[in-house]
Parts: C-alpha cells; sequence; structure tokens
C-alpha cells in the first residue's frame, strides 16, 4: 500500500470515527438506527456519559492495527488481501471499543460469502483494545476493479 493511499484511507476512517464521538451520531435501537423518540435520547445521553470519547493517540492505533488485521483474510480465489481488493467499505469505531464494518464482496455469488465476514470478525476482535466486532455485508456499491488499490493492481498485473 502506497503512502498516499494508507494516509486517505487513515483520514477517512478518523472522519467517520469523529461522527462517531460527536453528538450527531445516532443510536441503534431493536437493530434499527433510531431518529427520534426519548428513549433513543436517554440510551444516547446514557451512552454517551459511560464510554468517553477515545483518545486521538489511541484511535490512530486502533485504526492501525484494525487495517492490519483485516489485510490478513484473503478471498481464496485471489492471492490478495481483502483489503487492498477494496472489499472493505467502512470501518467505525465506537466509544465503547466495539467496531462496525461495512465491507462487500467481488460477487453476490461468492462461494466464501457465508464464511468471510465471520473471518473478519475474528480479525478484528483480535485486536488488543476491541471490545467486539461487527460486520454487514453490502453490495451498495458493487464492487469492481476499479476500487483495488496499486499494490493489489500490482499483484495481479492489472494496471
Amino acid at each position: 500500500m502506497s503512502d498516499e493511499t494508507s494516509n486517505h484511507e487513515l483520514d477517512e476512517m478518523k472522519v467517520a470515527n469523529k461522527a462517531l464521538n460527536s453528538s450527531e451520531s445516532s443510536v441503534a435501537v431493536g437493530g434499527e438506527q433510531a431518529t427520534s423518540g426519548h428513549m433513543a435520547e436517554v440510551e444516547a445521553a446514557a451512552s454517551k456519559d459511560e464510554f468517553p470519547p477515545i483518545p486521538e493517540d489511541e484511535i490512530k492505533r486502533l485504526t492501525n492495527d484494525i487495517i492490519a488485521a483485516i489485510k490478513t483474510v484473503y478471498d481464496p480465489e485471489i492471492p490478495v488481501d481483502i483489503y487492498e481488493l477494496g472489499l472493505i467499505y467502512k470501518v467505525d469505531i465506537e466509544n465503547d471499543r466495539s467496531v462496525h464494518v461495512d465491507m462487500t464482496l467481488t460477487t453476490p455469488g461468492c462461494p466464501v460469502a457465508g464464511e468471510m465476514p465471520e473471518w473478519v470478525v475474528n480479525a478484528v476482535v483480535g485486536v488488543e483494545g476491541v471490545k467486539k466486532a461487527k460486520v454487514e455485508l453490502t453490495f451498495d456499491p458493487p464492487w469492481d476493479m476499479s476500487m483495488m488499490s496499486e499494490e493489489a493492481r500490482f499483484a495481479l498485473n492489472m494496471f
């Protein structure tokens, strides 16, 4: 991964984490995002008090370690890790040190579609300081080869 790519991706993850730490972040209630209601407001206030924002240097360490962990996961049919393939769309680190990952697959019919998200969960929860992880599959936007890093293109001879 080039330094330029690495810095850009880290900046995107920091922005996502700052949004989580801000007062504008939403709270999941019963598996759905709460947009209004007294109970959601009470839960949001309680969660902010229970878990103070993670310090910036710890966010940076967690982000780097989570990326490194995700880079240990490979699509068995492609000799490039899923991070460099561009299959990871978003990583959110919450104040309670839970991590939420949005990812995709190269195709909806991928033979390891049922297994790969669990591989990512196992990799992420192995990072020191991560309490739990959740991975959600999405196909919006659909993956295409333009999402691969320069490193992945080089490894696959796709210039």
